[in-house]
């Protein structure tokens, strides 16, 4: 029996009760009055508890319903969570992955003060934070997103952008992406197809960047990457340049590991309209990595302002032991001139070590000699560097451009290095380089710091 049923009852028995008792009529007429203020009192006293009871049930309804929800916002929190994954590798960035795709931040800076004589054309030396020498400093965002298809096929892209450690500009001004900006696809089958800006395929590790200078990989892989040419010793990367430099502008690039087997073909598309030829460059390439040594060349044709530049390269490197390795190549270029100029013909050679000791130091020795035969010469007297526009050379010259260099790194950790490093340049015959402002021989030493992240 509920509460009110129970009141409402006590109240009649005590009516009942009253009425039994009363002697008069006026006893009567008080008894009948007081049990009706108690019928009353007794009603409202139920109304009440009929009241609390159902804020009971809605103050129960509610908590309910926020543990329900507070259950669901858990479980959305941890579905998200395993979906989103954040991983990061010392000196290899930073990896966000959801899913079938992942996103990954990196970047690398580099800084170098040096000293360099014959830093104008009064012979004045110069002491001063500049271009970093080993590294272009940049950031970049790199993807792969997996589609599920046969052969496993991937999307991939690259955008990847360089700055002056110095000044903080952008390398190229008013360009942010000019290192990288490519989209392709890879798979197993497939290997390696991208499109838009990249590196000259003949820079590349499957190429010349694995014999070019002692600071690349021991391996040729289907990575993008090269030397640079921030400093004397690292000219040799022009002769594996293009139409538009050492990177492709509207470039096409297909790698392919067949084994111990990489291949390669770049295309460069032209910009001229009614001419497909003009502006293009094609490269094609091989290597192979044997068990403790790696062979690697290049053919390159490319079209500069109608006039036609090649190279054919070839070179490796030789893992002699654990801790030493030694680098050689060999560099054929020639390229047309205007009407009435010779075919410039360029031969350049270059040997190189590396020797890795245990600990944290590593030590670099290198020589290179470019000689050039009829080279189109700047209308400062200066040689032209290759694959430069040769369709306005008046005057040519004939010499010879060694370079010697060492270095050596302090290794802190894996993402942190210093560095020192040295080089010597001269040139001989009516060779005269920009860089040295008429002078025939020019001494370079820095100093630098590199962190990746």
């Amino acid at each position: 029996m509920s509460k009110t049923k129970l009141m409402l009852t006590g109240a009649a028995l005590g009516l009942v009760s009253v009425v039994a008792q009363a002697q008069s009529t006026e006893d009567l007429n008080r008894a009948l009055a007081q049990a009706q203020a108690a019928a009353t009192q007794a009603q409202e006293a139920a109304r009440r508890a009929e009241a609390a009871l159902e804020q009971a049930r809605s103050a129960a309804s509610q908590a309910q319903q926020s543990q329900t929800q507070a259950q669901q916002a858990q479980t959305q929190t941890q579905a998200a969570a395993s979906a989103l994954a954040v991983g990061h590798q010392p000196g290899q960035g930073v990896t966000v992955s959801s899913g079938a795709s992942s996103v990954t931040l990196y970047g690398l800076i580099d800084i170098t003060a040096f000293g360099r004589t014959n830093d104008n054309s009064a012979g004045k030396s110069v002491f001063s934070p500049e271009v970093a020498w080993f590294s272009g400093n940049r950031w970049g965002i790199t993807g792969v997103h997996a589609t599920g298809g046969p052969d496993d096929l991937n999307v991939i892209f690259k955008l990847e952008s360089e700055f002056e450690s110095q000044t903080g500009d952008m390398d190229t001004p008013g360009t942010l992406f000019n290192r990288d900006a490519w989209l392709g696809l890879e798979s197993k089958s497939l290997g390696k197809l991208t499109f838009g800006r990249q590196n000259a395929l003949a820079r590349d590790p499957a190429a010349s960047g694995a014999y070019g200078d002692p600071y690349g990989p021991a391996r040729a892989t289907l990575d993008e990457g090269g030397y640079t040419n921030n400093n004397n010793f690292k000219q040799l990367v022009f002769y594996a340049g293009s139409a538009t430099g050492t990177r492709y502008d509207r470039g096409v690039v297909w790698k392919k590991d067949w084994g111990n087997l990489i291949s390669g073909v770049g295309y460069q598309f032209g910009d001229v309209p009614g001419s497909l030829a003009t502006g293009s460059t094609i490269t094609g390439s091989l290597a192979y990595n044997g068990p403790n040594y790696l062979i690697a060349g290049f053919l390159t044709q490319a079209n500069i302002a109608s006039l036609t530049h090649r190279t054919a390269s070839i070179g490796g490197g030789w893992q002699i032991t654990p801790m030493w390795r030694v680098n050689t190549g060999y560099f054929h270029y020639t390229a047309d001139q205007a009407p009435g100029m010779p075919q410039r013909v360029d031969d350049a050679w270059t040997v190189s070590t590396k020797i890795t000791p245990e600990g944290k130091f590593d030590y670099e020795l290198g020589y290179q000699n470019m000689h050039a035969k009829n080279a189109g010469l700047t209308s400062a007297g200066f040689v032209q560097n290759a694959y430069s526009d040769t369709s306005g050379v008046t005057a040519v010259a004939t010499g010879n451009r060694p370079t010697v260099y060492a270095s050596t790194f302090y290794h802190l950790d894996k993402q942190t290095e210093f560095y020192l490093a040295a080089d010597y340049m001269s040139t001989t015959g009516g060779y005269l380089a920009a860089q040295a402002h008429g002078f025939t021989d020019q001494t370079e030493v820095g100093l630098g710091m590199r962190y990746k992240f």
